[in-house]
């Protein structure tokens, strides 16, 4: 396939050996936004060539967070594996042009050479030792069925490209050894694979980490070789952690599964993860996905490394969580208990009482998971109560029988609604001659097991009369065995 007529055709080529992480979730959307900003493709390769390592649900799952992502390709992905023959078929070529050549060093051999190497304070280079190897002596070592690897003949000069985010950038080839092209077993490296399959796919803009910067040239001189015209490069620093050191799990998560699991919004994600590394020219923070698209370019990614601040994408997380409606909410929130446990696929827990759960928790929480770890107590009684509330508020003179009597009270209100709710607790502080406040805190406690939850005569309207009187009781016994 010649290169595209499209101004624009780019793709994300991950390798199925793991999970998506925060980088390649990055590095993903970059593609994404420059396709779309410039009105051209998104394509996406599983660079599956690695037979030991890649998996068949590793590649599921990188799709399905994609997906989640919303950062949808065009057509189906490209399974590198599929176009094995035709990497070898180009390797052949290669072979006939003599630009490749067979080497029959061991690895033995070659640890040998790099131990001495390293010795002598230099970096290893292959020393050419098969280059000069005649016609004759290879079909000999063939014949005798001695493994060899084809490597690529780099040759003199060097090598220029501009790249979109670095600027110009040339390499002397003298610091480049003769790189292996196909293994002993005959298959394609990555090197060729991938020049190749951007090729056939007309990629006009390769978009990618900057560990893969030293990639580059070899893939340079190898479209060089075969007379193809190269895409535009483009290498997007690293991601850190908050102590300057690449992300990695001992900061914490760094899959898109777990940020999923962990209760994140993915436009939320989105939104963070491109502006790590990106400005958009102005102090806005908080922009969809089509807004991203109309600003985004590539002359305002950053030259340097940025920081993952995990206290801002839990800030901006809340920022999406709130713009939402409880019937928004509703269908992600009932799948959270049902996984919880809290509520069952069996028994339809009433739609309105979730919508109201929702409605009076949204304010407090960050995470979508809040909601179930939070909220654990409006659908099951606490088993264990805070031991600080329970100082603060229950080991006092007089706790139990107020209690006693505003269950009592509670037990023969014929209105359960908030207007009642509150009107009666507040005559008993009046009739006790206390605070409400007294009242409101111990109650609180007794009802969610903590100290903090949403307006007690809201929650005592949701949560219903009979669970109301139940956690009273259970309060009243636990407060006079504690006085014991």
């Amino acid at each position: 396939m010649p290169k595209s007529s499209i101004a624009v055709r780019v793709r994300f080529a991950p390798s199925p050996t793991g999970y998506l992480h925060i980088g390649g979730a990055r590095t993903v959307l970059y593609n994404f936004l420059f396709a779309h900003k410039n009105r051209g493709e998104f394509l996406l390769r599983i660079e599956d060539t690695d037979q030991e390592r890649s998996s068949h649900e590793m590649s599921e799952a990188i799709l399905r967070s994609l997906n989640w992502l919303g950062l949808v390709w065009k057509g189906s992905p490209v399974y590198q594996s599929a176009n094995r023959m035709r990497h070898l078929d180009i390797c052949s070529q290669l072979l006939e042009k003599k630009m490749v050549y067979p080497c029959f060093c061991s690895q033995e051999l070659l640890g040998e050479k790099r131990a001495m190497a390293e010795q002598s304070g230099q970096g290893f280079m292959y020393d050419r030792t098969c280059l000069g190897l005649s016609e004759a002596d290879i079909r000999a070592r063939m014949e005798q069925k001695e493994p060899y690897v084809l490597r690529f003949r780099v040759p003199d000069g060097s090598v220029r490209f501009h790249d979109l985010i670095r600027g110009d950038m040339e390499i002397n080839t003298s610091e480049i050894d003769d790189f292996v092209l196909q293994r002993s077993d005959g298959s394609p490296v990555y090197q060729l694979a991938v020049v190749v399959d951007d090729h056939d796919m007309g990629i006009t803009h390769v978009i990618r980490g900057d560990d893969h910067l030293s990639n580059t040239p070899k893939q340079i001189l190898i479209y060089q070789a075969l007379g193809w015209e190269c895409p535009e490069f483009g290498h997007i620093p690293m991601i850190l952690g908050p102590d300057k050191k690449r992300l990695s799990k001992r900061h914490g998560a760094t899959s898109v599964e777990a940020y999923q699991e962990a209760g994140f919004l993915p436009e939320a994600l989105v939104n963070f993860l491109a502006l790590l590394g990106w400005a958009p020219g102005n102090d806005e923070e908080i922009m969809s996905l089509q807004t991203l698209i109309e600003r985004f370019s590539l002359d305002r990614v950053s030259k340097s490394a940025s920081v993952f601040d995990s206290d801002k994408l839990l800030w901006m997380n809340a920022q999406y969580l709130h713009q939402l409606s409880p019937e928004q909410l509703l269908p992600q929130i009932r799948t959270l208990l049902v996984d919880r446990k809290l509520i069952t696929e069996d028994v339809k827990i009433d739609s309105a009482y979730l919508t109201r759960f929702i409605e009076l928790m949204l304010t407090r929480v960050k995470l979508i998971s809040e909601f179930a770890d939070a909220g654990r107590y409006f659908f099951e009684d606490p088993t264990e109560f805070e031991s600080e509330a329970v100082q603060k508020h229950w080991a006092k003179e007089g706790v139990s029988e107020r209690l006693r009597l505003i269950e009592e009270k509670f037990s023969a209100l014929d209105a359960w609604d908030e207007p009642s709710i509150e009107t009666l607790l507040r005559s008993c502080a009046v009739e006790l001659n206390i605070g409400a406040g007294k009242f409101i805190h111990s109650i609180r406690v007794a009802l969610t097991g903590q100290a903090a939850s949403p307006g007690l005569f809201e929650m005592m309207a949701l949560m219903g009369k009979e669970t109301v009187i139940r956690r009273l009781q259970t309060a009243i016994l636990f407060i006079d065995k504690l006085a014991q």
